[in-house]
């Protein structure tokens, strides 16, 4: 971008409450509970009531680039440096599925050695600082309005694991017809997430807001080493129920995997908005800018200590976060209220102690 290019300055007030927010907000969280409760008495385990599969909890560092204009040195990337990270990589479903089965799939970091109080309540002096990216840039459900509707849908069907398998399909893949069979208008065109392909050459978004020091932006994670990028778009053969695990273990085993954090910078709040994560910002008037290199070693990506670790101790939410990266918009907004629900609800039912590791020696090999 020209060094004259006019960023959207923050303020307090860049946000608008929805009509009967509050309401909506609880009916979403509410049926999220029900259906989160339908699965626990399945498997008699809680799991996330998103993204609850897993297929890799790995560390690494994510290292701030030196150079970078006043513009982008906001936040967590004010300054050059290496932050020690635990990344997690999963797929979007509420309950564990087959990998035959496309979904939208998940990026969570979890930086340490953050400075700085935490916006998330009981978690302010933490030394952590979370990311969640998808590999879509936008929700296509991308107001709480229309996310109720969704969400509404899946607890319907929720006791009819076909129908909700055939929801999270048609989402994957653009299904217009299939969703509108459960009553969901999706947008035209909206495809959230491939099909069948190697998870590790995705390119992992925030598809929501936040804000960004001075201005407001949204993140991606982009493959950046050749290996990585050579698995972009690379078909998936398997059909076996966790092959998406299978390949980020072998990748893992002996092979560093490099991603490029970059920020879209909001140029236009009616082209850019914050309060609908539907709409997709236009690169030519924003470009992604890259501020940080995330680099993954070779390592055992889920052993059993880790995967447990992971999926039943290690939390993840957008609001656990300096002030100077606050999600933004309403679906942020519900997040914040439906994650922590479901954190306290998966740590309470399988006993386990909610943890901010202060340290990588923490994370089970």
């Amino acid at each position: 971008m020209s060094a004259t290019t006019q960023y959207v300055r923050y303020r307090d007030d860049i946000e608008v409450i929805q009509p009967d927010e509050e309401h909506i907000i609880r009916q979403i969280v509410e049926s999220m509970g029900r259906v989160n409760r339908k699965v626990y008495d399945r498997h008699r385990h809680a799991i996330r009531d998103a993204h609850a599969k897993s297929h890799g909890i790995v560390t690494g560092t994510l290292e701030v680039y030196d150079g970078l204009p006043a513009h982008l040195r906001q936040g967590v990337f004010a300054v050059p440096r290496r932050y020690p990270v635990i990344v997690r990589f999963s797929t979007a479903p509420g309950d564990i599925h087959s990998d035959s089965i496309p979904a939208p799939r998940g990026m969570a970091i979890k930086m340490l050695d953050v400075p700085g109080p935490k916006l998330l309540e009981g978690q302010e002096t933490a030394s952590t600082q979370d990311w969640l990216l998808v590999n879509h840039p936008t929700l296509p459900f991308g107001d709480i309005q229309r996310y109720l509707k969704l969400q509404a849908a899946l607890e319907k069907h929720a006791d009819d694991s076909e129908t909700v398998l055939k929801i999270a399909s048609s989402l994957a893949q653009g299904a217009h017809k299939a969703l509108q069979a459960v009553g969901l208008d999706y947008p035209k065109g909206e495809i959230l997430g491939a099909g069948f392909t190697h998870i590790l050459g995705e390119t992992f978004h925030s598809m929501a807001a936040v804000r960004y020091g001075e201005y407001i932006a949204k993140l991606s994670a982009a493959p950046l080493s050749a290996n990585v990028r050579a698995l972009t778009g690379q078909a998936i053969e398997s059909d076996q129920h966790s092959a998406l695990r299978d390949l980020v273990v072998a990748f893992f085993s002996g092979e560093t995997a490099e991603y490029e954090l970059r920020v879209q910078l909001c140029t236009d709040l009616e082209r850019m908005p914050v309060e609908d994560a539907s709409v997709k910002w236009p690169e030519e008037a924003s470009p992604h800018q890259p501020v940080a290199r995330l680099v993954l070693p070779p390592q055992d990506a889920y052993s059993a200590a880790r995967q447990v670790y992971g999926d039943d101790i290690l939390s993840f939410t957008p609001w656990h976060t300096v002030a100077a990266h606050r999600p933004l918009g309403s679906i942020m907004r519900v997040r914040k209220a439906a994650y922590e629900r479901s954190s306290l609800y998966r740590h309470t039912m399988n006993q386990q102690p909610r943890i901010e590791p202060a340290s990588l020696d923490e994370v089970p090999q």
